[in-house]
């Protein structure tokens, strides 16, 4: 299970303020810096060092160019991050970190006035939201978005953004894996979303950072950071941290600029409202269907109010998060076996063939 990195809206400050000075990783060489006897030793110290040097200064030059670019946002009892999208002050961020609000505040990670923005729209099911700040919007700092398409395993990359308070923050680390699916949980609200195709990393992701912009050396945000790792017993899982690639944030974002809704997410959904349905000792027997919108996969397929969905696909379907994941594995248009139980029908399994159709806010 990982958590969302959202701060509270006053946070507590951890660390001494000589840790605050410490704003980028300095690299050293590795290497022996003895000559050997034809001397050949002492050139090679040399190339690594040079080459530690260079690496520095890409460093320092993505984060000044970049870093503008992230603004922290405060709502009425948390404050996390965005990335400015384009000129007209679209600004993305994570879902969670907006809630239910229409208007939050945004403070460019550079420092200034405070200014207002207006939530333009939100897609809860992939934790993404689109704020646009309406005035004074030419003082923002445009991100260059990359193509996560084109990110490696093993890849450096920077985490920006405000944890725990702490403004224009940045770490440094390397995607560990790419494709995670993730069932994200905000401490805030009790929430659940699944995030798919999530970009595994160790660059550090904390209360704060959601919403802000995981960075290539090329300077291009490649991911939006929106969760972190926790061991169930453990508590926080330090260097497993988790972002939204940036095709999948952009291609929500233009849509919810455009028209305020997502219609296609190109994610599968059964297209009903649902929750988890316990048995009388409180172990999970299900997902209960709230409601089946008209028209839609469940409702074509005779699926309604009441009825209690046990699987999918062949695998058991204890609860909303697993029902999630295992349809962030397939498309819509896939034709999928579910299988439930109807109540008022007898106590009996039935089971029937589902088209999935598409998830949308």
């Amino acid at each position: 299970m990982a958590s969302r990195g959202v701060a509270p809206r006053v946070a507590p400050v951890l660390v001494s303020a000589g840790l605050l000075a410490a704003g980028l990783t300095t690299l050293t060489a590795c290497g022996s810096s003895g000559s050997s006897a034809n001397g050949g030793g002492g050139g090679n110290a040399g190339s690594v060092t040079d080459s530690a040097a260079g690496l520095q200064e890409q460093y320092e030059s993505v984060v000044s160019s970049v870093l503008p670019s992230v603004v922290q946002i405060f709502t009425s009892d948390a404050t996390g991050s965005g990335v400015v999208y384009d000129s007209k002050g679209d600004i993305i961020t994570n879902a969670h970190v907006v809630g239910k609000e229409s208007t939050v505040e945004v403070v460019p990670a550079t420092g200034g006035e405070t200014v207002h923005a207006k939530v333009i729209g939100t897609f809860p099911a992939g934790d993404l939201a689109v704020i646009r700040v309406e005035n004074d919007a030419s003082k923002l700092k445009v991100a260059a978005f990359g193509n996560s398409d084109d990110v490696k395993a093993g890849q450096i990359v920077l985490a920006m953004g405000n944890p725990l308070g702490l403004t224009g923050s940045v770490s440094q680390g390397i995607v560990s894996a790419l494709g995670r699916t993730v069932n994200a949980s905000s401490t805030a609200n009790g929430d659940a979303t699944t995030i798919t195709d999530a970009i595994q990393t160790t660059a550090a992701i904390n209360g704060g950072n959601s919403g802000g912009a995981l960075v290539s050396l090329s300077g291009e945000v490649i991911g939006i950071p929106t969760a972190a790792a926790r061991d169930p017993e453990a508590g926080a899982a330090p260097g497993i941290g988790f972002a939204i690639p940036s095709d999948t944030a952009t291609n929500i974002a233009n849509q919810l600029i455009t028209s305020g809704k997502v219609t296609n997410s190109g994610r599968a959904s059964l297209n009903i409202s649902a929750t988890t349905v316990a048995t009388q000792d409180g172990q999970e027997a299900g997902v209960g269907i709230i409601s089946a919108t008209s028209g839609g996969a469940a409702a074509d397929a005779g699926l309604q109010a009441g009825d209690v969905i046990t699987g999918l696909g062949g695998q058991q379907t204890p609860n909303v998060a697993t029902l999630n994941a295992l349809l962030a594995q397939l498309k819509p248009g896939d034709k999928v076996e579910v299988k439930y139980l109807r109540p008022s029908g007898g106590n009996g399994t039935k089971s029937v063939a589902v088209t999935l159709g598409s998830l949308t806010s």
